[in-house]
């Protein structure tokens, strides 16, 4: 059996992120939890620069992208984003998530969708090796010691 890097790609909202990285974590994968760096930082949420956050202009986005916080959290994903091998996008997610699973497509790393739940289609995982629905079938295709996209 393979073991993988895993980065798991989602949102603080997706219920089933807990279960996805202590599944993985068991299967014996070494997993990346933005929401506990292992850095030690708290994982990262806007609110916590700016309880107002959702009301800035694009102009007020633009610069708080250069918050020490959110500099601080950029790299701890950066970082495990460059040494992890696969990433699993967990189903539903919103923009980061979608960022960072193009990202690793993009650079030739392995990466699965997961999708636990009816979603609205999207062709664009055709990038990716290919989409699980059961956690079952996520660690069968993470065990499977050769694949191609």
């Amino acid at each position: 059996m393979f073991l993988h890097k895993i980065y798991v790609a989602s949102s603080w909202r997706n219920e089933y992120y807990p279960k996805v990285v202590s599944i993985l974590r068991e299967a014996g994968h070494e997993v990346y939890d933005f929401r506990n760096p292992p850095s030690g930082d708290p994982g990262f949420k806007w609110n916590s620069v700016d309880p107002d956050y959702m009301e800035w202009s694009p102009q007020k986005y633009r610069e708080m992208l250069h918050h020490e916080k959110a500099e601080r959290q950029y790299h701890n994903d950066i970082e495990a984003m460059e040494t992890c091998d696969t990433c699993v996008l967990v189903l539903p997610c919103g923009r980061s998530a979608h960022t960072e699973a193009g990202w690793f497509a993009g650079r030739g790393k392995d990466t699965i969708a997961y999708i636990p739940e009816k979603q609205e289609p999207e062709l664009m995982y055709k990038l990716f090796r290919c989409v699980c629905t059961t956690l079952k079938e996520l660690i069968d295709k993470l065990n499977e010691e050769t694949h191609s996209r």
